[in-house]
């Protein structure tokens, strides 16, 4: 027998990803779906390409099923998981996908999501300086943003090092439609994004930013600036991050580099040969990314080209990711490193 795994808001894309990962996972059994509106459905009626379980019933948050998991994984909008949170057996870990635990200060919380401030998880992206120990010894991790994950794998090796100003930051970066989760809306039918590229929430609207920014403060020791433009390109699946930063006097291409040789033995983080590109297909079904570095000397600026699949290693990827720490398993378990391309 494995570990019961229970899955809340397995209708979403992010639940459904999750699902095909926990079903070839070595450890993990899957258990309890909950999908509150849709309740009472075969999951294969909202998730066919998950053939081996489409006949397994989705239920209702308050199944006593969900009892029996002893981990959990949670893919609610933010506000909805702190009531499922507490309903959960109280020995189960836990993975929320969700942004609810994700901010440790309430002021940052009330500016971004402008209810009451829920609490604060450790914050589940292995990568950055002492997180893996914190993540291994939790039982419950709130797990980053996928725009927060690009974005804070492309600056924490420079802002660690102190080769660029923290007070300069900007990030373009471009998501697939998944990214904006399931519900119906005018701006996510087929028939307004295909052909068209447009960019959203704009002027540092963001929610992404209030954790981007917790992280990058962490590590710069100062407050940071950034500014950051979210693009919604017509495709199903993808994150490409182009992070830019003024770069420090003397701090050439070779220090860059260097800087990154801190992902040299990170199993999900592939720092491309110089000249090579990242592509968001390159990714595509793996707990990737891809990162290239370079610097653009006449403006004085780093610039670093973050790939990866927002639904991998920008969400379900690094939960079971987040997982496999938590249950003292190597962190590679279950999880492709390759992508699916073309």
């Amino acid at each position: 027998m494995g570990i019961r795994t229970a899955v809340v808001g397995a209708s979403g894309y992010s639940g459904g990803e999750l699902l095909r990962l926990i079903d070839t996972h070595p450890t993990l059994e899957v258990g309890a779906l909950v999908a509150g509106g849709n309740a009472g459905r075969r999951l294969g009626e909202l998730h066919p390409q998950l053939v081996s379980m489409a006949d397994q019933m989705l239920l209702d948050a308050s199944a006593p099923e969900l009892g029996d998991a002893e981990l959990v994984f949670l893919a609610l909008p933010h506000g909805a998981t702190p009531q499922v949170v507490a309903n959960l057996n109280p020995e189960a870990k836990v993975v929320d996908i969700g942004a609810d635990y994700r901010l440790a200060d309430p002021a940052d919380w009330q500016r971004w999501y402008g209810d009451a401030h829920p609490g604060t998880w450790p914050y589940g992206l292995p990568e950055l300086p002492g997180a893996r120990a914190q993540i291994a010894g939790s039982r419950k991790v709130a797990n980053p943003g996928c725009y927060a994950t690009a974005v804070q794998l492309a600056f924490a090796p420079l802002l660690a090092a102190g080769l660029i100003e923290s007070t300069d930051l900007v990030v373009v970066a471009g998501s697939g439609t998944s990214g904006a989760g399931r519900s119906l809306a005018p701006a996510q039918l087929a028939s307004e994004v295909m052909g068209d590229l447009t960019a959203y929430k704009v002027g540092g609207t963001h929610r992404h930013i209030g954790e981007i920014r917790q992280t990058l403060r962490a590590l710069a020791g100062t407050d940071v600036t950034l500014s950051f433009t979210p693009l919604l390109i017509p495709m199903p699946r993808g994150i490409l991050a182009t992070c830019t930063a003024r770069l420090k006097p003397g701090v050439g291409g070779a220090a860059l580099r260097a800087a990154f040789a801190r992902y040299d033995d990170e199993p999900f983080v592939t720092v491309l040969p110089e000249g090579q590109l990242p592509h968001t297909a390159a990714t595509w079904g793996s707990n990737s990314a891809h990162v290239q570095v370079v610097a653009d000397s006449d403006p004085g600026r780093a610039v670093v080209l973050v790939a990866l699949d927002n639904l991998g290693k920008g969400a379900a990827g690094q939960a079971i990711q987040n997982a496999n720490l938590m249950l003292g398993l190597p962190e590679t378990t279950g999880l492709p490193r390759n992508g699916v391309a073309p």
